[in-house]
């Protein structure tokens, strides 16, 4: 295998990671919070409703946001990384 391919590989490998670990923060928050631990989080009031409800309504949609710009800089990085950035 070559210095490119395996250059590639390890670019793949690490975008694969950290596409990962999005994709597990946002379940967590909008299945574990919003649904599955909601009766949990029923005591906690935020902005005149329960923690569950918010999380169900409002947090995923602003925690899926955050994700979307953390992903877009983590990338930028990873490009730069292994020499693929765009200028």
């Amino acid at each position: 295998m070559s210095n490119g391919e395996q250059s590639g590989l390890a670019y793949w490998k690490e975008n694969l990671r950290l596409v990962t670990i999005c994709l597990i923060i946002w379940a967590i928050v909008s299945y574990g919070f919003g649904i599955i631990l909601r009766p949990a989080l029923s005591g906690i009031s935020v902005g005149g409703t329960d923690l569950g409800f918010w999380f169900a309504q409002q947090g995923s949609m602003i925690v899926f946001l955050v994700l979307i710009f953390f992903y877009a800089i983590q990338m930028n990085k990873l490009d730069r990384k292994y020499d693929v950035h765009e200028d």
